[in-house]
């Protein structure tokens, strides 16, 4: 498929599903939410968001060629409550002095209609891991601009230990006052490059 093509046609049909056309689709900051929720007391979901989210996605005419990289940078975290905002930054947590991104890198696609999972490796506070991101494609929506967005969710889950993210305090009562794990979630939106 030629760049012309790509341009008059930012999607196409494979075994009758709607999907991006090939092309580069670069993340677009402003329209993506990149989430995270743990535990409180090991009951209370804590959320929390990164504002900082940039990246592209290189859709291959074989969807199981495609790739995705990402970079977030760690200072943007935002759950809510300052003094808790301020913790996560410093060094018992994310220590963004030190380790100022984390990145995703793609190895391995497998894909199946409008759905798959992006085998890669996610890069937190120094420390690389392997880790599978349930990924569906949304859908595609022209915008008022001439532009082309194509959307997709994705979710994994994390322990925070594994990246030697290791603070935490006992309770009393039994229990951590942080979970180990954490549940990420992704809605991110797209737009093809050279629009």
């Amino acid at each position: 498929m030629t760049h012309d093509q790509i341009q008059q046609s930012p999607t196409r049909t494979l075994e009758g599903h709607l999907l991006p056309a090939p092309g580069v689709w670069d993340i677009d900051p402003g329209h993506t939410d990149l989430a995270f929720v743990g535990r409180h007391f090991m009951v209370t979901k804590v959320r929390g968001r990164f504002t900082d989210v940039t990246g592209r996605v290189v859709i291959a005419p074989q969807m199981s060629d495609s790739t995705v990289e990402v970079t977030i940078g760690m200072a943007s975290v935002e759950s809510g409550s300052a003094d808790r905002d301020d913790h996560i930054r410093s060094a018992d947590l994310f220590d963004v002095e030190r380790y100022p991104t984390a990145t995703f890198v793609s190895r391995s696609v497998d894909w199946g209609g409008t759905s798959g999972t992006v085998h890669g490796d996610l890069t937190i506070h120094g420390v690389t891991r392997r880790v599978p991101l349930i990924v569906s494609f949304e859908g595609y929506v022209p915008d008022p601009w001439g532009g082309h967005r194509a959307i997709f969710s994705a979710r994994t889950a994390v322990n925070r230990e594994e990246f030697g993210i290791t603070w935490n305090m006992a309770l009393e009562a039994g229990g951590l006052l942080v979970s180990k794990d954490v549940r990420i979630e992704i809605e991110l939106e797209t737009v093809l490059a050279g629009q």
